[in-house]
């Protein structure tokens, strides 16, 4: 297994070690279990008495040699994956010859075999503390060194990593490549790809005339499906606004971007070898939600080529200097330099949604987290590093102006350039751009958690006019710092049927209470919206009124941003219990219809189905599916043939569809007995249909079979697996939860088998599955990798069974079982979604229906 770095020994190891080289030779045809990895590593010690170690993760030893001289295998310690090192000298070289395993996990150097052709593929996942898994080094993100990969694969292979080959030799069946150092990069970002993919060249010409070769790759059975112009086009415009953005040119040379299987994240920055989940290679038809999510996460990446890239954290308490400037920086390029220039709607409706559910929980830590050890940091790659974190650099533009915001990122770039930073390097270079000390910003923003609350208060004269404004800001008693916000307010009227905005004001907004005079005597508005623009990251509320203006007119509201405020405000109550989830319901299917940016109407399908079905009073419930089923059919029926709503629409209808009418429309839509004009039933549509006949009852064993004999690929598997965890019956549920809980799945089919397996519909059958749960995190704790016992965790928490049981087992594992502080945080973010969905069932049961 892999160690546990503590922030204590990086620090320690930084002060008397500096890197200069890695040169790692990699061997990938000694069979499919294992690889051959002999590291050779070049470093200088400040003390030479000093004790330090460096990391090597479940390998098996051969050869150790420091400065010439052999030391004992034996002196490698796997259970901690650490070998010491003693007698150093002022300069040194390390030679470690090993082997290592291949994973299933996605962690090191993970190996997948497609199901079609049979043929192998390899990505390498280093980040955040894998790269041991693959080579021996020394772990952690400040001890920068060169790159230099030799690798023997089969000939039939393509290599891949973050600088292009330089030689690449026939030795019999094999190849051998070699690929020249790289500038001085964290280990974490060192890329290996390898195996049987298909390739498609471009290359990007900047106006200066800079040329970047620009590679794509996927695997053979998946190269039919790759959009490659439209990926080359995002990246082409990417380049160019990035590199006007920050006046840094890219300094990686080529740029290569590889859609593998079964990568755990969206996708990875690695230098020159930035690797992608394959997913983004869309096999069946999609909406434009998942095109614009495909260009922010190409986007992202490229981000990180100077936000972690070029300029990196010293330490881990610091990713969101990589993660939320890239998630920001995705979005203003979307807005900026793509066709998707509504990109901050999606971020006001999807994205921070994410941020505001995660900052609610009591798990919730700052932006700035202070991470102790590696596996804090493991489960801190969450919507506070990504999404809240951005959220709060759009209300600091906000505040300071964006061009004032960008110089003070081209400062910091030019001044740290192949160094590593903190909080207050960045800090630094923005205070002297902006000409504000941005400290107690930072104190209050990136150094607390939890999300503030701001209301209007006010009154109205006899003619309709403001008498008194003022904004109300609350903090939670655990999380209790008020922060200053800029803020727009937008008044809102009714004309024609249309809510349009009569004015905007900008206001700072501090402490408990703030009064805006510049409100006063204004005609009170049919809606009154804080945070009009998005301008702020804020719980908001709305007075009754204009409550009841988006309850009966959402749909009206003209301008797209502000519709999409009015969304996240409606999610948020309805998770708050303000607002009863049959109402949430009503409201989005009353406006779904008017929303024109696909991603939003993805997201508000998705949170209405998941309020229908686990929100909503239990005694309500399955009237409410029925309405929802039969609404989402009219919307599906009278959409545009082939449209994009069309297909969102029958998606939803796979979630939710209930009772023996729907069911069958369902199964004759799957058949082909039934169509609807311009939808077109593919593979993955086909397997959405299906896994809602399974869930219900409607289809069995036979049909999973028979699809999985129409669709034999990766992604029919994982469908498959889901599915056959679906099936409503003891011993099928007995057998899918003996996979589950085998250890021979991979992440990407443990995850989708457990999303299968937890179906509210089953709550009763699935009981005894909540003991289950907890007995095998002790079963697998300390035996799985990380990542696998991570989805575990998450994913398998029985949130499904919403019973005050349910609540009292978690709390007694908590309470007696003592996990780790990671796997804690986990359990205890699976019990506070459970504790919310009881609430809100509640609050749907004291609330009058109409539906």
């Amino acid at each position: 297994m892999a160690g546990n770095l503590t922030r204590d020994e990086a620090l320690e190891r930084s002060r008397v070690l500096t890197l200069d080289s890695y040169e790692v030779d990699l061997d990938l045809t000694t069979g499919p279990e294992r690889f051959g990895s002999t590291t050779v590593i070049r470093f200088r010690c400040l003390e030479p008495t000093a004790e330090l170690f460096c990391e090597l993760a479940d390998a098996d030893v051969h050869e150790l040699v420091l400065n010439g001289a052999p030391l004992d295998p034996a002196r490698y310690d796997r259970a901690l994956g650490r070998i010491p090192l003693s007698g150093l000298a002022e300069d040194n070289e390390l030679r470690v010859v090993a082997e290592c395993a291949y994973s299933r996990s996605g962690q090191g150097l993970h190996r997948f075999t497609d199901p079609v052709d049979g043929e192998v593929y390899l990505h390498s996942q280093c980040a955040t503390a894998d790269a041991p898994r693959i080579f021996a080094c020394f772990d952690q993100p400040d001890l920068k060194a060169t790159f230099e990969f030799t690798v023997t694969a089969p000939s039939a292979w393509v290599v891949v990593s973050n600088t292009a080959e330089d030689a690449c030799e026939a030795l019999g069946e094999v190849r051998r490549w070699h690929f020249p150092a790289t500038p001085k990069l964290p280990t974490y970002l060192a890329g290996v790809v390898a195996g049987a993919y298909r390739g498609v060249s471009d290359e990007y010409v900047g106006p200066d005339g800079q040329r970047i070769p620009l590679r794509l790759f996927t695997r053979a059975s998946l190269a039919q499906h790759l959009d490659a112009e439209a990926v080359f086009d995002v990246t082409r415009r990417g380049f160019d606004f990035y590199q006007k953005a920050f006046d840094l040119p890219y300094a990686f040379g080529k740029y290569d971007q590889l859609f593998v299987p079964e990568l755990n994240f969206g996708a990875m920055e690695n230098p020159g070898c930035v690797t992608i989940r394959e997913r983004y290679v869309f096999r069946s038809r999609v909406t434009d939600a998942d095109y614009e999510r495909r260009a922010g996460t190409i986007l992202h990446e490229m981000a990180h080529m100077w936000f972690g890239n070029l300029v990196t954290m010293r330490w881990w308490d610091d990713l969101w200097l990589n993660e939320s400037f890239a998630t920001y920086a995705a979005t203003l390029a979307q807005v900026e330099a793509t066709r998707w220039t509504g990109a901050w709607a999606t971020f006001a409706d999807s994205t921070k949604a994410h941020a505001y559910r995660q900052d609610q929980l009591p798990s919730t830590h700052p932006i700035a987290a202070d991470i102790k050890d590696i596996h804090s940091m493991e489960v801190n790659f969450d919507a506070i590093t990504y999404h809240k974190g951005a959220s709060v650099l759009r209300q600091l533009v906000a505040a300071v102006g964006a061009e004032a915001f960008l110089a003070g990122l081209r400062r910091y770039f030019r001044r740290h350039a192949w160094g590593n930073t903190t909080l207050a390097d960045l800090l630094e270079a923005l205070g002297e751009e902006t000409g504000r000390n941005l400290v107690e910003w930072s104190r209050q923003w990136l150094e607390t958690a939890g999300p503030t609350t701001l209301s209007p208060e006010f009154t109205v004269g006899a003619d309709g006019r403001f008498t008194s404004f003022a904004v109300r800001q609350t903090a939670p008693a655990d999380h209790p710092t008020l922060r200053p916000h800029r803020l727009a307010i937008g008044l809102y009227d009714r004309t024609a049927g249309t809510l349009r905005r009569r004015a905007r004001i900008e206001v700072d907004v501090a402490g408990e209470r703030t009064e805006v005079a510049e409100l006063l005597g204004a005609a009170r508005p049919d809606l009154l919206l804080l945070n009009d623009d998005d301008l702020t990251y804020a719980k908001i509320r709305l007075d009754p009124d204009s409550v009841a203006a988006i309850s009966d007119g959402i749909s009206e509201i003209a301008d797209p941003l502000a519709q999409a405020v009015c969304w996240t405000i409606a999610w948020d109550m309805t998770r708050d219990g303000q607002l009863p989830a049959h109402d949430y319901v009503a409201l989005v299917l009353s406006g779904v219809d008017s929303v024109r940016n696909a991603s939003i109407v993805r997201t508000l399908l998705r949170q209405a189905c998941l309020a229908a079905r686990t929100y909503t009073d239990p005694a309500w419930r399955h009237q409410g599916l029925r309405a929802l089923t039969d609404r989402l059919l009219d919307l599906a029926r009278t959409a545009e043939p082939g449209g994009e709503a069309q297909l969102a629409y029958v998606q939803a209808l796979a979630v939710v569809a209930t009772g023996p009418d729907h069911l069958a429309t369902i199964a004759r839509l799957l058949a082909g007995s039934e169509e609807l004009p311009g939808l077109t039933v593919d593979t993955d549509l086909r397997w959405s249909l299906l896994l809602r006949l399974v869930v219900t009852g409607a289809a069995g064993d036979a049909e999973i079979e028979l699809e999985l004999t129409r669709d034999p690929t990766a992604g029919g598997q994982r469908n498959a697996a889901g599915c056959l965890a679906a099936l409503g019956t003891a011993r099928s549920k007995e057998r899918a939860w003996r996979r589950i809980t085998s250890g021979e799945l991979s992440n990407a089919v443990l995850r989708g088998t457990l999303d299968g397996f937890w179906q509210p519909e089953q709550a009763e059958l699935l009981t005894p599955y909540v003991e289950e749960y907890f007995a095998a995190l002790e079963s697998v704790l300390g035996h799985w990798p990380s990542e696998l016992t991570q989805t575990l965790a998450t994913a398998a928490y029985p949130a499904t069974v919403t019973s005050a049981d349910t609540l009292a087992r978690t709390d007694d594992y908590l309470a007696n079982a003592e996990p780790p502080g990671w796997l804690r945080r986990l359990v205890l973010e699976g019990r506070d979604e459970l504790a919310r969905t009881l609430r809100a069932q509640q609050a749907a049961r004291e609330a009058p229906s109409t539906g």
